[in-house]
């Protein structure tokens, strides 16, 4: 069941700090054009700051939503975070939760906005989804938000890497993209293309020196090993192997890609080149979303319990407060068709 409502700072908590009665503080938060003087006015907003009485509209409307919870990510347009919010979603509304989500491109400056405006709506819970947040981002400022928000009674839940003090899970992704990497090599694979993703990208970039690490553990040669950097969607897949292919023949036996949206755009391209997979070339990927198993060759890739994760984050948002917990999932590799033995 939902927690019981935190105590909330009314107008009512307000009005006897200042030593005024209540219609002065109603006036100076609530818009009204009938204005106290000045002088209370200012004992009003001191004593608002205070008590962390929020004043803007939305606030206000939403202080009884206390079963709220905010759900914040980098990009909503990712098929992976799509599985992990809708999960998320999912199990919020089991407990009759209201949802609100919000999306920040991932930048600091945004997260730290987004951040700000979901506390002042006072939910039960934050989650937010990132590859990265650092505690010192900033110069702490998103940190001390947090804090702030948990110190009021709110509950912090990050899924990914971070150094904050909060419960979440995270990705071993250098551990799961090293099984790839071992993959291809025990396969004879000798020639490989990592498609890398944005080097911008703490998970991506995670998973592209996991790979390495498979490959030349397993025997490859780390001058045949290619790094190809390529934007973080089925579009960045499709160009970077079109740039590969107009340089030249293609010179790999293998496509690692950072994750599963960049393989199938690297095997569309393929395809239209009239480039077979796996016959001339595997292809692998990383996540293990639906569309994993129905493109064809059915893909290859590093299952991750995106949906588990989901589910389980709002569980721990729902949970009682106590030590920061971290979960860690390091995926499985899932072999199908858009590999094969080189000879």
């Amino acid at each position: 069941m939902p927690h019981p409502a935190r105590p909330t700072v009314t107008l009512h908590d307000v009005a006897p700090a200042p030593g005024v009665s209540l219609p002065p503080p109603s006036r100076v938060h609530g818009g009204s054009a009938r204005t106290p003087a000045r002088e209370y006015a200012g004992r009003v907003l001191a004593a608002a700051a205070a008590l962390r009485y929020p004043a803007d509209a939305s606030a206000r409307a939403m202080r009884r939503a206390s079963d709220s919870i905010a759900l914040v990510a980098d990009d909503l347009t990712t098929a992976s975070i799509g599985l992990v919010l809708a999960a998320m979603e999912r199990e919020a509304r089991t407990v009759d939760a209201f949802v609100t989500v919000a999306s920040t491109g991932g930048t600091p400056p945004r997260q730290l906005e987004t951040v700000r405006l979901m506390c002042a709506l006072r939910p039960r819970a934050l989650v937010l989804t990132s590859s990265r947040i650092d505690a010192d981002v900033l110069a702490g400022r998103l940190l001390r938000e947090l804090l702030n928000y948990q110190r009021d009674g709110g509950r912090v839940v990050i899924f990914g890497d971070t150094d904050m003090p909060f419960d979440g899970f995270s990705v071993d992704n250098r551990a799961g993209a090293a099984k790839v990497g071992a993959h291809l090599a025990d396969t004879g694979h000798r020639r490989v293309t990592i498609l890398a993703g944005s080097p911008d990208r703490a998970n991506v970039s995670a998973r592209a020196a996991g790979f390495t690490d498979g490959l030349v553990a397993g025997g490859v040669d780390p001058a045949d090993v290619r790094l190809v950097h390529c934007e973080v969607s089925r579009q960045g897949g499709f160009e970077a192997v079109g740039r590969l292919l107009a340089a030249g023949p293609l010179d790999t036996e293998a496509l690692a890609c950072a994750n599963d949206v960049i393989a199938i755009g690297a095997m569309s391209a393929l395809r239209a080149a009239g480039v077979r997979v796996p016959e001339q070339v595997s292809v692998t990927g990383f996540d293990d979303i639906p569309l994993a198993t129905d493109v064809t060759p059915r893909l290859t890739t590093i299952a991750i319990p995106l949906a588990r994760i989901g589910r389980d984050a709002i569980r721990m948002a729902l949970d009682e407060q106590g030590e920061p917990m971290r979960v860690t999932e390091r995926g499985e590799l899932v072999i199908r068709d858009s590999t094969r033995p080189r000879a």
